[in-house]
């Protein structure tokens, strides 16, 4: 706890993702930090590191190891059940928005509404854009209506995105890559297609859709514990919330499997109290 004076104090609230290259430091992950591009902050592109709960023991424990560096503030009388799931998702959404050139009052469009989808627009919504929904009918309907401005239609979603003015940024959110695919044609000037969900099947995308517009496709993945906090100060502040199923530990494989079928609504979250 003497990650610089002041800063921690045993009983705080912290939290903390899977991806801990800046919260657990082993020889392996500091050797490919000083031979690759860690050096220069991309902590998370780093590889071979340790993943609490996958490769590091300590996710579902009563007690964990864990680096200070790699902790996040948890704001006080925020409940532990509505932050876990802003850790990763909150983050992944956040940080793509980071990543993002759109300036305030631009259009930022969020494709899929399922557990990234869903705090995507509440995100960008409290981020000085306007934002919607992608131009489709969407996977499930139940989504909160009042997270932000809503557009629906039945022509594809480029064209409709088009019509509204171009996209700054498209947050990319379902894992799919054909439902990505015609989403770039929808861009407006120097607009990105933010990739944030992980498909088995490739983006297929027309040049001419990459260049008259001077448009890009990327990908986004984290950011690091200082993001994660402001992630998660800026959703205690402004009322962003997870809709979560939430479920004892003790079904945490009943829980995995809901997961992995794609009808949670939206987040899955465990409570390790049952």
């Amino acid at each position: 706890m003497a990650a610089g004076d002041g800063l921690w104090a045993v009983g705080d609230v912290t939290g903390q993702w899977n991806l801990t290259h800046v919260g657990e430091y082993q020889d392996r992950v500091v050797a490919a930090n000083i031979l690759g591009r860690c050096r220069r902050g991309g902590f998370v592109n780093c590889t071979d590191q340790p993943w609490t709960g996958t490769t590091t023991d300590g996710g579902y424990a009563e007690v964990a190891y864990a680096r200070a560096t790699g902790l996040v503030r948890i704001p006080d009388g925020a409940q532990p059940l509505d932050v876990a799931p802003l850790l990763c998702a909150g983050l992944t959404v956040y940080r793509a928005l980071l990543t993002a050139d759109a300036r305030p009052g631009s259009l930022v469009a969020v494709q899929g509404i399922g557990g990234l989808g869903h705090l995507g627009i509440q995100y960008a919504k409290h981020s000085a854009t306007a934002s919607r929904p992608s131009p489709a009918a969407p996977e499930k309907p139940d989504w909160p209506r009042n997270s932000g401005p809503t557009s629906t239609s039945t022509a594809p979603p480029g064209q409709e995105l088009t019509r509204l003015g171009g996209a700054a940024a498209i947050i990319a959110t379902a894992a799919s890559g054909a439902s990505m695919s015609p989403l770039v044609a929808g861009l407006g000037t120097r607009g990105q297609l933010l990739v944030v969900g992980a498909a088995p099947d490739p983006i297929e995308i027309r040049t001419p859709d990459l260049i008259f517009g001077t448009h890009a496709v990327a990908g986004a993945l984290t950011g690091s514990a200082i993001e994660n906090e402001d992630s998660v100060r800026l959703a205690h502040d402004r009322g962003i919330r997870s809709r979560n199923e939430i479920m004892p530990l003790s079904e945490a494989p009943k829980a995995y499997e809901r997961m992995m079928s794609g009808n949670a609504r939206f987040r899955v979250v465990l409570d390790t109290r049952e």
